[in-house]
């Protein structure tokens, strides 16, 4: 970490916060970026530390063959397997090693759509409820793109910065795309290719620390401006392993933390779960009393069902003879594919887009019978994809807390039709492309930096545990803001949304319950003072 950087204290500095915030992800960062001039005391809780800025964050042997920067415990899938999934407990969570691609879900996106193995539920909100927050996550996150660009993005108004634009090889297959009648698009990136911006637009951007702190993370665009307001305070290495509430199980009074190998206790007006869905389900399910043995805010019973993930698929173009030379390859989509599909399957089938250029280190994990001489000549001549579909929320998918309290994961594929079309389709083109050599792999219950659904939002508290605020159903001060909350999982990146909502539940917050409060009297009242009926 830099010298400059903002160093968290070894506790929290009182005993009660108007607000405690758990977990310091996209949802949780954007939360307390939101509540920092609102004048409540904010505590944002980390299980990690900061990541640090050092010359192994652009070493592909250190980060994907030595692992150098995977902290996150094991979890165990149905039949009670070990695997380390892909979670990073660091500030900024996920983010900090994320492909900074921050897409607006579309307006249909929000409406109940039909697919093949059934059907994608509506949200409780609609797009144009989301649509101004969608604006104010693009500015904080520093978001480049096109907006004319895609006729499946219904927006006037231009991305706060433009399009970066394509390096010559992309540009090329652009134009390859363009001849074959599809629409290639700007994926909207969030780097700092300001003027004067930090971003060099290097090959080790996507799945890598930046080691400049050039990438849109969680923690440079919102933590630190948190933390420099003074209202937010971030407690790291503390686990929380309860939310506790009074003796009705109405209401949170605080969370039980372990910090640094010691147990304590923090009182809250108000808590804010931002775990990630896998998280956030689990500690939920850990909360459970004698009143409520089946989990905080669960009720309704499906507090870690319905976890969805999407269907990925990795695919490699090679082209024996000509070179790829492009360092910065992830800036271009197709989303011709976003809303219809074929004559043998009429129903959508998903999104494509480029991913950061594969390296043969980046490679040798899933291949390692092939030499690494062969790894590095086909990564120095490929070009490489990431092909995703929907999957539906099935309430036999789900996170659930072994004997033992480790996590378990349930996921067991679905619409899984649409993403063999949508790899079927894809092969065609990149062969249209003049790429002779096509590879595909499928991703498994490992790959889940999309994960969502966990604890779902909507109108009826009999089939949601959250009503579209966020809140919980049974929890009058309990708010869940992170893809938890999602009813379904649109076949985008989902780290705009997340923002995007967390700044939404933040001005329900603000308004409803901070004004003439926390906001305006001192930074010991409390919000739970001004929460109104939620039914």
């Amino acid at each position: 970490m830099s010298g400059n950087s903002p160093l968290p204290g070894d506790g929290p500095k009182r005993s009660r916060y108007d607000v405690v915030i758990v977990g310091s992800g996209m949802g949780g960062a954007t939360m307390a970026y939101a509540l920092k001039d609102s004048g409540a005391s904010a505590l944002l809780i980390e299980r990690g530390d900061f990541l640090p800025q050092e010359k192994q964050n652009w070493d592909a042997d250190a980060v994907f063959m030595k692992h150098r920067y995977q902290n996150a415990e094991k979890w165990y899938d149905a039949a009670g397997k070990a695997f380390t999934p892909g979670n990073y407990y660091y500030v900024g969570g996920n983010t900090k090693l994320y492909g900074s691609s921050l897409v607006r879900f579309r307006r249909t996106d929000f409406r109940a759509t039909e697919h093949a193995d059934g059907t994608s539920p509506e949200w409780p909100f609609t797009y144009d409820d989301l649509r101004p927050y969608y604006l104010r996550a693009e500015r904080l996150y520093r978001v480049h793109g096109d907006q004319h660009d895609d006729p499946t993005l219904e927006r006037d108004e231009p991305f706060p910065f433009p399009a970066i634009g394509h390096e010559p090889p992309v540009q090329e297959a652009a134009e390859a795309l363009k001849r074959m009648g599809f629409t290639p698009s700007n994926i909207p990136l969030g780097v700092d290719l300001r003027d004067g911006g930090r971003c060099i637009r290097c090959a080790t951007c996507d799945g890598f620390p930046c080691r400049v702190l050039a990438k849109s993370d969680a923690d440079v665009c919102a933590v630190r401006p948190a933390l420099a307001s003074g209202s937010v305070e971030l407690l790291t290495n503390a686990q929380v392993e309860r939310v506790r509430t009074d003796a009705t199980g109405a209401r949170a009074t605080g969370v039980d933390i372990t910090h640094r190998g010691s147990s304590r206790s923090v009182d809250a007006g108000t808590v804010i779960v931002c775990c990630g869905a896998v998280n956030s389900a689990a500690l939920l399910l850990r909360s459970a009393t004698d009143r409520d043995p089946r989990g905080l805010g669960n009720s309704s019973g499906v507090v870690g069902r319905h976890y969805m993930v999407h269907n990925n698929s990795v695919m490699v173009g090679v082209h024996p003879t000509r070179r790829n030379t492009a360092e910065f390859q992830k800036t271009l989509y197709v989303n011709d594919f976003y809303t219809k599909g074929t004559a043998d399957h009429p129903f959508p089938l998903g999104h494509v887009q480029l991913i950061g250029k594969l390296q043969a280190e980046m490679l040798a994990g899933q291949r390692p019978a092939i030499p690494a001489w062969a790894l590095r000549y086909a990564a120095h001549r490929s070009m490489d994809w990431w092909l995703f579909t929907e999957d539906l929320p099935d309430p036999e998918n789900r996170v659930s807390l072994t004997p033992r309290g480790d996590i378990q994961v349930r996921w067991v594929p679905n619409n899984v039709r649409a993403h063999q079309v949508l790899v079927r389709e894809m092969r065609k083109l990149l062969r249209g492309m003049g790429y002779p050599l096509v590879f595909s792999q499928r991703t498994g219950i490992e790959v889940n930096s999309h994960q969502a659904g966990t604890v779902r939002a909507g109108t009826d508290p009999a089939t949601s545990a959250l009503d579209p605020n966020c809140r919980s159903h049974d929890v009058d001060n309990l708010y869940v803001v992170d893809s938890s909350f999602f009813p379904s999982l649109p076949v985008m990146n989902p780290a705009l949304t997340i923002a995007a909502n967390a700044l939404r539940v933040a001005d329900h917050l603000i308004g409803n319950h901070l004004t003439g409060n926390a906001a305006a009297t001192t930074t010991t009242a409390t919000v739970s003072t001004q929460h109104t009926t939620k039914r």
